[in-house]
């Protein structure tokens, strides 16, 4: 077997040693005779993964009682309806700050239900950087404060947390266990799993237990986070096999030493790649340093003319899904938990190459 380094932003790259688990226990689970993937989600043995699969994830995050956590269907954008529906609680406005494409989309979604106050933009700046804190314009009397911690597409993250008197949301979908965070300082964080969690279909949800019972007359019943906690993520047949396979995923991180490590590796990752890219003429990032993600690195070539030779030439030696997003070109290289500093090494050693021919 051959495998290739994926640095797809997602359905991102899953650690090997969880793929194979999963494959040796794909047809006869624990002995039991069947796939997790046949199981009903309402049997003892699919309960037992369900409840180990969280009590690792709390245990990971540090997450006290004081949250429910939710295993949903769904992707993260799933959410961006689903939080003002929660949230707003009879109040007209909600914050949000701009500082990416999936910013955008949370504003333009929320805007369907309430009055939304860009507190900050970095759109001028072709969201190459995070506003300044103190220029934030919040309205003390919105129901909330919602942010997007990485944004996957330009690469930009935050590595502080606002401080504001009123509920904190965060969608963290592309940098959820990268490293440590203050569960604290939040009070809804969601996710969609296909960065660092799982495959995609799974979203998760932290939220404060004191949030939920709040939510709009017109909600759904399964965007509804106190029906989906009360029901224990089982309101409806949940995905099961994400559900498991996230499990996994939990487990192989605190066998690698949990968030400390994780941090650790991935800061040495992305100082790596970079440094190789700051001292190089023939690459650049767009992004001022104090805001670069360590989870999604964009770049550009000197001469975008040679984007497709750079990324035909990159697929050729097994370096995979380097495209940038669409909307803004050049390349882009997704760095989560489960891509191996091997994989960043050899990036580096085609890119060192690639500029050498293409000088």
């Amino acid at each position: 077997m051959n495998r290739k380094f994926n640095f797809c932003a997602g359905p991102a790259a899953l650690p090997e040693a969880v793929l194979a688990r999963a494959q040796s226990e794909l047809l006869d689970w624990h002995g039991e005779g069947l796939s997790v993937m046949e199981m009903s989600h309402r049997s003892e043995e699919f309960v037992s993964i369900a409840e180990e699969a969280e009590k690792n994830f709390r245990e990971l995050m540090g997450i006290s009682d004081d949250y429910a956590v939710l295993f949903l269907q769904g992707g993260a954008t799933q959410q961006f309806s689903a939080v003002p529906l929660n949230l707003l609680a009879g109040k007209n406005s909600a914050n949000y700050v701009n500082t990416g494409q999936w910013s955008k989309k949370a504003i333009q979604e929320a805007g369907k239900y309430c009055n939304v106050n860009v507190v900050a933009s970095s759109e001028e700046q072709n969201f190459s950087c995070i506003p300044a804190f103190d220029s934030w314009a919040i309205d003390e009397q919105a129901a909330y404060l919602h942010y997007t911690p990485n944004e996957t597409i330009g690469g930009v993250e935050f590595f502080w947390e606002p401080d504001v008197s009123m509920p904190v949301v965060a969608d963290m979908s592309s940098t959820i266990l990268s490293r440590p965070i203050d569960i604290e300082k939040f009070d809804l964080i969601y996710a969609g799993a296909q960065k660092n969690i799982g495959p995609s279909g799974l979203t998760l949800v932290i939220v404060r237990k004191s949030l939920l019972g709040q939510a709009s007359k017109m909600t759904p019943s399964m965007l509804d986070y106190q029906v989906q906690a009360k029901a224990g993520s089982m309101s409806n047949t949940p995905p099961a096999y994400a559900w498991y396979m996230a499990g996994l995923v939990f487990e192989w991180i605190k066998e690698q030493g949990g968030l400390s490590a994780m941090e650790a590796l991935n800061k040495r990752k992305a100082e790596k790649l970079y440094g190789f890219v700051d001292g190089h003429s023939f690459y650049a990032n767009p992004v001022e340093i104090a805001s670069r993600s360590r989870m999604n690195v964009p770049f550009t070539l000197a001469d975008s003319s040679l984007d497709k030779a750079f990324l035909q030439g990159a697929d050729s030696i097994g370096l995979l899904n380097l495209k940038g997003h669409r909307s803004v070109g050049g390349m882009r290289a997704s760095i989560y938990n489960a891509v191996p500093e091997a994989a960043v090494d050899a990036l580096i050693a085609y890119m060192d190459e690639f500029a050498a021919e293409h000088a």
